[in-house]
C-alpha cells in the first residue's frame, strides 16, 4: 500500500485551474465557463483526472467536476440548503437528523469538488469542530442512549491524518452505547493512495463496527489502483458500501448503473444507495425526470440480482429516514 506522505503529497498537486484540466484531458480548445458564483472552485485529484478520457467534453468522470454556466441560473424549488440541515443542528460540527445516528462534519474540507454536492453552500467555517469541540460532542452522544451510531462526513473525513482519526475514534469508543461507526468519503476513489495500512489498522482495531462508504457515481471511476488499495480493506472486517448520485447524463442510463453495480461487486463493494439530486442552487442541470428514474429502477431490478441492486432512495428535509423514490415521488413538498 502506498505511504500516508504519498497520498498527502497528491493532495497538494490537486489541480484547481480549469485551463489546467482541460490541457490534461486534451480539450485545450474548449474554453472554461465560470459561474456566477465562484466561491465552489474546482478541485480535482490527478489520479481521478487519469480516469478521464481524453479528448472527451462529455466524460461522464469530467461533467462531474467541470465548472458549468448552468450552475447560474435560479432554479426554482432549489435552494442553498436542501436538507434543512441549519434546523439539524445540535452543536458545532454535529448533525442529529434521525434518532440513533448523528452525523459529525469532522473537517471542512473536500479532495475534490463535486458540481453537485448538496453541501456546496454550507456554511463549513462555522461548523468545523476542532479538537476543542470534541467534549461537547461526546457529551451530547454520551446524553443520548438512543444514539448507537456515528457518521463521519464533511468535507471529507478522510483528509483528516490517520493519528487524528484513531485518536477521535478512541475517544468515540469510550462511550457504551455507541456500535457502529460510518465513515462516507470520496477521498479513496480519487486518490485510492489514502487506504493506507495505518488507516485499516485504525479502522480494525477498534471495537466499534467499522463501515467504510465510498462514492462512485460511474463504473469508470473504478481502475485496478482503487481495487488493488481497496483489497485489504475487502478481507477485513469492515463494511464496505458505495452510495451513487444519479446525474443526468452522466450515470443516467441502465447500461452505466448495471455496469457500476457488477464493478462495485468485483472491487468487494456492495452497491448501497442510488441517490436522486438533493435540490441544491447550482445544480438543477443534473436532475434526472421522475419517468425515467422509474424506469431505470425497474431496469437494474430486471438485469441485476437483488443484492446489487441500490436502494433508489430521496432525502427529505424533516424525514426520519431515507424515503424509498417511490414513495417520495408523491410528496408534494418534496418535488
Amino acid at each position: 500500500m502506498k505511504t500516508m506522505q504519498n497520498w498527502q503529497q497528491t493532495l497538494s498537486e490537486i489541480v484547481t485551474c480549469p485551463h489546467e484540466l482541460l490541457r490534461l484531458v486534451e480539450l485545450e480548445a474548449l474554453i472554461p465557463e465560470t459561474p456566477k458564483t465562484h466561491a465552489f472552485t474546482l478541485r480535482v485529484p490527478r489520479p481521478f483526472i487519469a480516469r478521464m478520457e481524453k479528448g472527451n467534453p462529455h466524460c461522464p468522470l469530467l461533467l462531474q467536476v467541470l465548472p458549468s454556466l448552468l450552475e447560474s441560473f435560479d432554479a426554482p424549488g432549489y435552494s442553498i440548503d436542501p436538507l434543512a440541515e441549519e434546523q439539524a443542528s445540535a452543536g458545532k460540527g454535529l448533525l442529529h437528523k434521525y434518532q440513533s445516528r448523528v452525523l459529525i462534519t469532522l473537517t471542512s474540507s473536500c479532495a475534490i469538488n463535486c458540481r453537485y454536492c448538496f453541501r456546496r453552500h454550507f456554511p463549513y467555517q462555522e461548523n468545523h469542530p476542532g479538537k476543542k469541540d470534541w467534549p461537547a460532542l461526546f457529551d451530547y452522544i454520551k446524553n443520548d442512549t438512543r444514539i448507537n451510531e456515528v457518521i463521519l462526513s464533511g468535507g471529507d473525513p478522510l483528509l483528516v491524518p490517520d493519528n487524528y482519526l484513531a485518536e477521535f475514534i478512541h475517544k468515540l469508543a469510550d462511550i457504551t452505547h455507541v456500535t457502529t461507526l460510518r465513515i462516507h468519503t470520496r477521498l479513496p476513489v480519487v486518490i485510492p493512495a489514502r487506504l493506507t495500512s495505518r488507516l485499516l489498522n485504525v479502522l480494525t482495531q477498534t471495537r466499534l463496527h467499522s463501515v467504510l462508504v465510498t462514492h462512485i457515481n460511474h463504473a469508470n471511476e473504478i481502475d485496478d489502483s482503487l481495487t488493488q488499495a481497496l483489497a485489504p480493506f475487502v478481507t477485513s472486517r469492515i463494511t464496505l458500501l458505495n452510495q451513487s448520485v444519479l446525474l443526468k447524463h452522466i450515470n443516467d442510463d441502465a447500461n452505466a448503473l448495471i455496469a457500476l453495480s457488477e464493478k462495485l461487486f468485483a472491487a468487494g463493494v456492495m452497491p448501497y444507495y442510488l441517490h436522486t439530486l438533493d435540490k441544491v442552487q447550482g445544480a438543477a442541470h443534473f436532475a434526472v425526470a421522475h419517468e425515467k428514474i422509474e424506469q431505470l429502477n425497474l431496469t437494474l431490478q430486471q438485469a441485476l440480482p437483488g443484492y446489487l441492486v441500490p436502494r433508489c432512495v430521496t432525502e427529505v428535509a424533516g424525514a426520519r429516514s431515507k424515503v424509498p423514490f417511490r414513495r417520495a415521488k408523491d410528496t408534494q413538498f418534496i418535488f
